[in-house]
């Protein structure tokens, strides 16, 4: 792992100088010659003015759409009128969608790579077990896992499934992969809903519930809210616990209201288990849930987020850990973008309005770190050359950036107001304090992954868990 971080930390520097000092120097260099960079400043701050009105639509839209929470009684003659006038209005988030008919048979696809998570994959079959609603067509629960070599903990598996018999033990000896344990546990699965389920992950009691309320509408995949329930550990899992509110109750929220289409994330996902089973997942992709949502969604099939549909999970607690996590998702996001944009602009399951959407999440997002890597060059250009700056370029600068600093802020406020929990305000001051070192930290990330991607390097580390992520930690919704 050590020879490993070290590659890292020579990627970062090689790229950054080719990204930042080389540019820094040329734009220098034609400054000081005379040419004017109106080009591509007017380029870099279009496109920072473009992402913070973005954020600043998600936000807004998800801060006033939101889905239902609890059930609650009216004490005054007014709440009921007003109550049907929010939810004409699409801002209600007062009660629980319950399903047209009983929920049908269920089943959880739990993924394991053992030894990894030997230390953690014991309590989160007792919470499937203990703590879920079960549906009226019933309940299974399949462990799909592999490892390399026996181990004790798989001895208690199979007592623990001697004791439950909604729980099946299903070791893939062939696999390699989440996708292929996933897709193990299918050819076996019974249930009309199958949730697929990461390790350490604890959903909610009234999941299917919930879920089924869509699903029976002619949803085929619901995605739900994925929190972090050890924010409380470190600094960096603080961070991430408040970036994932922005993330699952703002940003996939937001694309689920505009666009009435979203995205599988890898958990917390449930799924019409015929429509799973035709879809299935790709081994060989590194974000193998969004390799599936993409061909989901070229099928014709929908997807819907709703983040009242809560999950627990583990944020990495180690720079190593979140650095290697978050490379293979921007690795993995960038492989699904170049393989599927071309057949997503041709797909007649998409209008006009999601297309030009999807585009800016797989296109532009992927890019945008690149792109905000030149504006470093471009200041430190200027300052060698103060007087190239001319004063309509100066407040175009200042609109960009004032922007763009604001719609960070904007949006970590609107995740505050709906998020799935109360998080200590410290949490909230800390993160926008912390935002511009946090997003150059994955714009550095996401450079590294695009840089292994043109080198052909297709191999990931998988993410550890971490002894410290190991011991048990409470969760309540808020």
């Amino acid at each position: 792992m050590t020879k490993t971080w070290s590659a890292e930390v020579q990627k970062v520097i090689f790229t950054h100088v080719l990204l930042i000092g080389l540019p820094a120097v040329f734009y220098g260099f034609l400054l000081l010659n005379g040419w004017a960079l109106v080009s591509p400043r007017a380029v870099v701050l279009t496109i920072f003015l473009f992402n913070a009105v973005m954020i600043i639509i998600e936000s807004t839209n998800a801060l006033f759409r939101r889905f239902a929470t609890y059930q609650r009684q009216f004490s005054h003659p007014l709440e009921q009128p007003r109550n049907q006038l929010k939810g004409w209005i699409g801002v209600r988030g007062s009660e629980c969608p319950y399903p047209i008919e009983p929920v049908p048979r269920c089943s959880f696809l739990v993924a394991a790579y053992l030894p990894n998570e030997q230390s953690i994959i014991v309590e989160t079959l007792r919470h499937l077990l203990g703590q879920i609603e079960r549906p009226a067509g019933g309940l299974e629960i399949i462990l799909a896992y592999n490892t390399p070599v026996n181990l004790p903990i798989e001895a208690e598996l199979h007592q623990l499934a001697r004791q439950s018999p909604e729980l099946t033990i299903l070791r893939v000896d062939t696999s390699q992969s989440k996708a292929e344990n996933i897709n193990a546990a299918l050819d076996i699965a019974t249930g009309d809903i199958a949730c697929v389920l990461d390790a350490d992950h604890h959903p909610n009691a009234d999941c299917f519930r919930r879920a089924w309320h869509w699903i029976s509408q002619g949803y085929d995949v619901v995605q739900g809210r994925n929190v972090i329930r050890n924010c409380s550990e470190n600094f960096l899992a603080q961070n991430i616990a408040i970036e994932f509110e922005q993330l699952y109750g703002i940003s996939h929220a937001a694309k689920s209201f505009l666009t009435d289409s979203s995205i599988f994330g890898g958990s917390n996902g449930y799924w019409r288990t015929e429509v799973l089973k035709r879809i299935r997942f790709n081994p060989n992709r590194l974000t193998e849930d969004i390799d599936a949502s993409l061909r989901s969604l070229l099928n014709g099939y929908k997807i819907l987020h709703d983040r009242s549909i809560v999950t627990s999970e583990l944020a990495p607690t180690s720079l190593k850990t979140f650095w290697f996590q978050r490379k293979r998702w921007a690795h993995g996001w960038l492989e699904v973008s170049l393989l599927y944009q071309r057949r997503l602009w041709r797909s007649p399951h998409f209008n006009y309005w999601q297309k030009f959407y999807w585009t800016y999440l797989l296109y532009y997002c992927e890019s945008f770190a690149l792109v905000s890597l030149q504006l470093l060059p471009i200041l430190l250009a200027f300052l060698l050359v103060p007087d190239a700056f001319p004063g309509p370029m100066r407040g175009y600068f200042l609109l960009a950036g004032g922007l763009s600093l604001f719609s960070g802020v904007y949006q970590i406020l609107a995740a505050a107001k709906v998020a799935s929990r109360r998080y200590p305000l410290a949490y909230y001051i800390k993160h926008i304090l912390f935002l511009p070192f946090y997003v150059t930290l994955k714009n550095s990330i996401a450079v590294v992954a695009i840089y292994d991607y043109l080198k052909g390097e297709h191999t990931w580390v998988v993410t550890p868990r971490d002894p410290q992520s190991q011991k048990r930690y409470r969760f309540k919704q808020g």
